[in-house]
């Protein structure tokens, strides 16, 4: 189902983006999830109520999957700043030291 909507990760910082607003918007439906389930707490359909379990455990480990994600997306933001900053550098030395030469 491809409503129009068209994602690219052009980058590691655009994926991250991405991953943080898939994580609010899994946060809001276990707030829902959450709600319902404490709707049905008294209910007179025990099904219903162990099916919104099952769905917010999923939802939980979603939340979970998606938030581990993220940390890695920044970890790889991280490194991939330091090795710039490490080209940088020595590009900067060699370019130095061709000028004095």
């Amino acid at each position: 189902m491809n409503h129009g909507i068209e994602i690219t990760f052009d980058s590691i910082e655009s994926a991250h983006e991405f991953v943080g607003l898939l994580n609010e918007a899994i946060v809001e439906a276990k707030r829902d999830i959450e709600a319902d389930v404490q709707r049905e707490s008294d209910s007179e359909f025990p099904r219903r109520q162990e099916a919104l379990r099952l769905a917010l455990y999923h939802v939980e480990k979603l939340q979970f999957h998606v938030s581990k994600s993220q940390r890695i997306l920044n970890d790889l933001r991280s490194i991939r700043r330091l090795l710039l900053e490490e080209r940088t550098a020595v590009a900067s030395t060699v370019q130095a030291k061709s000028i004095a030469a």
